[in-house]
């Protein structure tokens, strides 16, 4: 269980407050609109009505004792950057920070921000993958070379073991599970066999995955 002050709860924040909650985390929410606090006390562990820009404010809140701080103001991006840059100067531990275009991804990570999510961005990128082929169900991203995908088993491999297919040599790419109905299944050996009315999650190069599976 982490303690998380939660800068800015509009419907990005709030969606994070939520999370968080199922997750079993301690959350402190701020927003200087009463009836955003309103909205996320179900959700949140503390709430308080307040300005993130003002240096006496966060320092009451005592920033250093989180293990993470996120600002996802969206409304104002210098608020944003005053506050992370704040939050570091005060100790805090972890700052990570909402942006909305490169240019400020680029500032906040200069001036106080440990992290930078960027929902527009990665959301499209999603999208994009997983609309574009009919063979994708789910895709994380791990890195720029490297992302995990949820895809359909390819005919070809119905019935056969992970044994005999061999996609690690082939290809460098892993199967880390199976998903049948809904339900994960992490116990993946060499004698697995693969079901056609199933999927399965790899890890790999993008490049590799695609080559793979046609993508």
């Amino acid at each position: 269980m982490k303690n998380v002050l939660l800068i800015g709860v509009g419907r990005f924040g709030r969606h994070i407050a939520m999370h968080l909650n199922q997750l079993g985390h301690q959350v402190m929410a701020v927003d200087r609109n009463e009836e955003r606090i309103d909205a996320v006390m179900p959700y949140v562990t503390n709430a308080q009505i307040g300005d993130s820009v003002n240096e006496d404010f966060l320092r009451s809140l005592g920033v250093g004792n989180y293990d993470v701080c996120i600002v996802t103001i969206g409304s104002s991006f210098q608020d944003s950057l005053e506050t992370a840059c704040l939050l570091k100067e005060l100790g805090a531990k972890w700052v990570v920070s909402r942006a909305e275009r490169d240019v400020q991804e680029k500032f906040l990570l200069r001036n106080g921000a440990d992290q930078v999510v960027y929902p527009e961005k990665q959301m499209a990128k999603w999208t994009a993958i997983r609309y574009s082929s009919d063979h994708v169900f789910d895709y994380i991203e791990i890195d720029s070379q490297y992302a995990i995908f949820e895809v359909e088993i390819p005919e070809n491999w119905t019935g056969k073991n992970v044994g005999q297919l061999d996609i690690r040599k082939k290809y460098g790419i892993n199967i880390l599970a199976t998903r049948k109905y809904g339900k994960t299944d992490v116990a993946v050996s060499p004698e697995t066999v693969l079901e056609g009315d199933a999927t399965i999650l790899v890890l790999g190069e993008y490049k590799a995955i695609q080559k793979c599976f046609r993508i």
